[in-house]
């Protein structure tokens, strides 16, 4: 149940069922006396409907999981349903009726040429601009409030169901109010990232640890980042850097992003915070220090600077103390 397949499919199911509930009188009385082309039209609005409702109740489980929208899923879907009812799957029962004669090859081939048309819809409708709407994570709790506001939407039938849409949109909110950190560092200190002026983070590398990067960027709603200057200040000059490390300011703090163990007897003299790839001797006169210890114990940590000061919170930390969990 902690899924994205079982959570998006129940989602599409129950508020097609609530959808089509709701529609069923309307569209018993247009489809009484229409034509060949009054059916037709029904149909292609039903796959409007359906769309759109499917899209529509799938979409707080994908921000939340995925952190990302499809633009052009009822575009796509208004070719490839038709194609997929009328073409692909009846060619699919034929093949079954004929392979006792070993015949199924007539079928198949047919059935191939609808599924690369289908596959060519599906690439057209990824490659064009803003395919994909990148939104930050949503915390746990606004998808809870979502999921509990569509349920209240969909299984009452009188007036008072509406309720469930301020739910959803209380739910959807908090995607605006959930706070993300203001530094990262991966679990073996390789890689850091900060929060720049403009929202964004900038990562100390593109080029180390990818995968953990793009997972960075994704939950934060990115799809690029810049990367730290090896020398001199960052655009937005909260960075000075040089082949040692860092210093970053942000909101009258300091933070030593350290390098190299050269760097820690000024770095700890001046900041009031060090977030280092090196072991951090114990006498670091620093408020804060997080160093390669650290996320060798702990795993990857989050910084997040807040009026009551820095909040450190670390992958060990979010695991918990339990039999199974790995300690060192």
């Amino acid at each position: 149940m902690l899924g994205p397949s079982f959570q998006m499919s129940f989602a599409a199911v129950i508020a097609l069922v609530a959808a089509y509930e709701a529609a069923r009188p309307r569209l018993a009385e247009w489809r009484q006396g229409a034509g060949w082309g009054g059916l037709l039209l029904l149909y292609l609005a039903g796959v409007l409907l359906t769309t759109a409702v499917a899209s529509a109740a799938t979409a707080p489980f994908a921000l939340y999981h995925f952190q990302r929208l499809a633009s052009y899923g009822l575009a796509a879907n208004l070719a490839a349903v038709p194609l997929t009812a009328f073409w692909i799957m009846p060619w699919g029962l034929v093949a079954y009726l004929l392979m006792p004669f070993g015949l199924e090859g007539l079928a198949l081939t047919p059935m191939g040429w609808g599924v690369a048309v289908l596959l060519w819809i599906a690439r057209l409708a990824a490659d064009m601009p803003g395919a994909a709407l990148l939104v930050p994570a949503m915390p746990a709790w606004g998808l809870a409030v979502v999921a509990a506001g569509g349920l209240w939407l969909c299984l009452w039938q009188r007036r008072w169901r509406l309720l469930g849409v301020a739910a959803i949109a209380v739910g959807l909110t908090s995607i605006a109010a959930a706070p993300r950190p203001d530094i990262l560092i991966n679990h073996t200190g390789s890689l850091m990232a900060v929060r720049d002026a403009d929202g964004g983070l900038a990562v100390s590398s593109n080029r180390r640890d990818r995968f953990v990067r793009d997972m960075w960027l994704r939950r934060d709603g990115q799809a690029v980042a810049a990367a730290w200057p090896r020398e001199g200040a960052s655009a937005d000059g909260r960075l000075m850097c040089d082949p040692l490390g860092c210093l970053y300011r942000r909101d009258g703090h300091t933070v030593a992003l350290v390098r190299d163990p050269r760097a820690l007897a000024e770095d700890c003299a001046v900041a009031d915070v060090v977030v280092a790839s090196v072991p951090v001797p114990w006498f670091c006169p620093a408020g804060t220090v997080v160093d390669r210890f650290d996320v060798w114990r702990h795993g990857a940590h989050a910084l997040t600077f807040t009026r009551r000061g820095v909040v450190v919170d670390s992958v060990g930390r979010s695991n918990g103390d339990r039999p199974w969990t790995l300690t060192r």
